[in-house]
C-alpha cells in the first residue's frame, strides 16, 4: 500500500508539474511571432521559442528583449459578417472614431454583401480569413493557396481593399511552418496578434475587460471577434480606457507600415492603469 501510495503522489506531481509548466507556456505573452510579412524568413520567427516565452513568463519583459513601444493599438475583428452583431460593432466603432480590421470568412461575406461594404467605410480595413474557415494545419499547400484565392476572390467581388489580398489570419490562430510558406508564396502577410483575451469563449464582459487592462501590450494588436454580444458591449469602455492611456487606434496595415514587424514581435507587456469607472 505504501508503494502504491508514493507511486500515486510521484505521478501527481508530475502531472501537476506538467500541467503547470503548459500553463506558463501557454500564459506567456505575446503570441510569437504577431507578424510575418510576405518576404520574411520563417526560420528565425519560428525556431524553438519555449525558453524565452518562459522566461518572460516568470522574468517579465526585461527578460526576453522585450521594450514598450509606440502607444498604437490595432482593433481587429475575425469571422463574420453576422446580420446583428455586425450594424452594432461598426455603430459602436462610428462613434468612438476608432477604425477596425476585419478578417471576413468568404463565405459569410457573400451572404451579406451589404454589411461588407458597410465595413469598407469609415476607416475600417477588410483581410482575408479564408474562404471556408478550415483548420490550416490539415491542408497541403495547394490546399491554402486555394483558401486564399478563393476567398479574396468573393470579398474582392464584394468591395474594394488592398488588404484583402495582402493580409491574412489563419481561423483559430493555427498554423505550421508549410502553411506559412504557402500564405507567403501567395504574397500575404500573416497577421497574429499580441493579446488573445478569449472572447470566443463563454466569458462575462468584466473577465474580458480586466484581461484586456491587465494583458495589453505597447504597440497592441488586439484579437476580437465579430457576431460577439459581450465583446460588442465592453468595446466602448476599452476604447476609452486605452484612450485614456495615451494610445492613439489604426488599422493594421497603418501599424505594419509605420513600425515594421520587430516592435509587434518584442511588444512589451503595459498593464493599462487603474481606473474607477
Amino acid at each position: 500500500m505504501k508503494r502504491l501510495a508514493t507511486v500515486a503522489v510521484i505521478v501527481a506531481v508530475a502531472i501537476g508539474l506538467t500541467y503547470g509548466g503548459y500553463r506558463v507556456y501557454r500564459r506567456s505573452l505575446p503570441p510569437v511571432p504577431a507578424v510575418v510579412l510576405h518576404d520574411a524568413a520563417l526560420a528565425p520567427l519560428l525556431e524553438a521559442s519555449l525558453g524565452a516565452r518562459v522566461r518572460h513568463a516568470l522574468l517579465g519583459s526585461a527578460a526576453d528583449g522585450r521594450v514598450a513601444g509606440p502607444k498604437l493599438i490595432a482593433l481587429t475583428f475575425d469571422d463574420g459578417p453576422y446580420p446583428v452583431d455586425t450594424p452594432m460593432l461598426l455603430a459602436v466603432l462610428h462613434a468612438a472614431h476608432a477604425p477596425g480590421t476585419f478578417f471576413l470568412i468568404g463565405r459569410d461575406a457573400e451572404q451579406y454583401p451589404g454589411l461588407v461594404r458597410a465595413i469598407a467605410v469609415g476607416g475600417n480595413e477588410i483581410a482575408n480569413h479564408t474562404e471556408t474557415h478550415p483548420d490550416l494545419t490539415t491542408l497541403d499547400a495547394p490546399a491554402v493557396t486555394r483558401e486564399l484565392s478563393e476567398g479574396a476572390a468573393t470579398l474582392s467581388s464584394l468591395t474594394p481593399g488592398p488588404q484583402i489580398r495582402h493580409e491574412f489570419r489563419p481561423p483559430h490562430g493555427r498554423f505550421r511552418e508549410a502553411t506559412l510558406a504557402a500564405v507567403q508564396s501567395a504574397g500575404y502577410d500573416t497577421i497574429l496578434w499580441t493579446d488573445d483575451p478569449g472572447d470566443w469563449r463563454n466569458v462575462t464582459r468584466t473577465t474580458l475587460a480586466a484581461h484586456i487592462a491587465r494583458y495589453a501590450t505597447s504597440p497592441e494588436i488586439l484579437l476580437l471577434h465579430n457576431g460577439r454580444p459581450e465583446t460588442v458591449a465592453l468595446l466602448p469602455g476599452i476604447i476609452q480606457r486605452f484612450r485614456n492611456a495615451g494610445y492613439t487606434f489604426t488599422t493594421v496595415s497603418d501599424l505594419v507600415r509605420r513600425l515594421g514587424p520587430d516592435p509587434l514581435n518584442h511588444a512589451a507587456r503595459t498593464p493599462l492603469p487603474l481606473t474607477n469607472d
